[in-house]
């Protein structure tokens, strides 16, 4: 066996449908396309989600709940994990650079701290945002905050 006689496996393959090509292929004559009506004529094109007249089903579906084009998303990064990051690489400032750095926030994340678990550590955390208690929880530590 080499490259100029390979053939693809015995039933994998199709002939495709010759439309047009006379009455004899069965598909000669309106070529699939019926008589008259909208598709019937060459330079036809439907909407996406066109569905011959009938209520498309984006319209026929209840829309539910309302999507704020204002909402800002944070990823959340818990106490417990900057615990676990301080002990494991010994470190007194946690900012955006060491979270991403370690996986836990993205180029363009916005981070928030958020308050479960414990800090021992005494911490100077810079990130974007900061629930109560995880402020309350850095600040009894002996930590700092900073807001970006």
């Amino acid at each position: 066996m080499n490259l100029s006689n390979l053939k693809p496996a015995e039933g994998s393959t199709k002939n495709r449908k010759r439309i047009g090509r006379g009455t004899g292929s069965g598909r000669g004559g309106t070529s699939t396309r019926g008589h008259k009506g909208a598709g019937s004529r060459s330079g036809t094109s439907t909407k996406v989600g066109f569905e011959g007249g009938q209520m498309p089903l984006q319209r026929r579906v209840p829309k539910v709940g309302f999507k704020n084009p204002n909402r800002v998303e944070y990823v959340g990064v818990n106490l417990d994990v900057l615990q676990a990051l301080t002990e494991k690489f010994s470190l007194s400032t946690v900012n955006f650079d060491t979270l991403k750095e370690h996986g836990l926030a993205s180029r363009n994340d916005l981070v928030k701290i958020l308050g479960r678990g414990e800090l021992k550590a005494k911490l100077e955390v810079t990130a974007h945002a900061f629930t109560a208690t995880a402020q309350k929880a850095i600040e009894a530590a002996g930590g700092t905050i900073v807001k970006l």
